[in-house]
């Protein structure tokens, strides 16, 4: 996407192209291959790769996890102090009602629609992705991956 273009709901997602691109492919391209190679050859080191292979892959989508882990959980922090500066401290156990998904929605809440959606997400236990259609002032987020 590019970074000067206005971020919306149809475009807020993002590629990385070197994971999704070339390393998941590359190892998933390898599993593939280990694995005819141990139909072809059957043996204790063709099965080794395949073993191999598969916790190659396992690991990079773990690796990958860890760091979208470690994103939400700095979104959730950043939202949660945004949120009381917005709301208030009174507004404090309306904050603690919010989910992740809800609270990593509310990211891209402008500021002055933000109070009204908080509202909203906590009466209606709102979705993630209701939250996002929600939104009429998109609040961009560049550095997500």
């Amino acid at each position: 996407m590019d970074p000067q273009a206005p971020q919306t709901f149809a475009n807020h997602g993002r590629f990385d192209p070197l994971f999704h691109f070339v390393a998941l492919p590359v190892f998933a391209l390898t599993l593939i291959i280990s694995v005819i190679l141990l139909v072809k050859n059957p043996g204790w080191l063709t099965g080794w790769g395949v073993v191999l292979a598969v916790g190659a892959l396992i690991a990079v989508f773990k690796i990958r996890l860890y760091a979208l882990k470690v994103q939400d959980r700095m979104i959730r922090l950043e939202e949660r102090l945004r949120l009381t500066g917005l709301l208030g401290l009174a507004a404090q156990p309306q904050i603690d009602k919010l989910s992740v998904d809800q609270l990593i929605a509310l990211r891209f809440a402008s500021d002055g629609e933000a109070p009204a959606l908080v509202q909203r997400a906590v009466t209606e236990n709102l979705s993630r992705a209701d939250i996002k259609k929600a939104i009429k002032v998109w609040r961009p987020d560049h550095w997500r991956v």
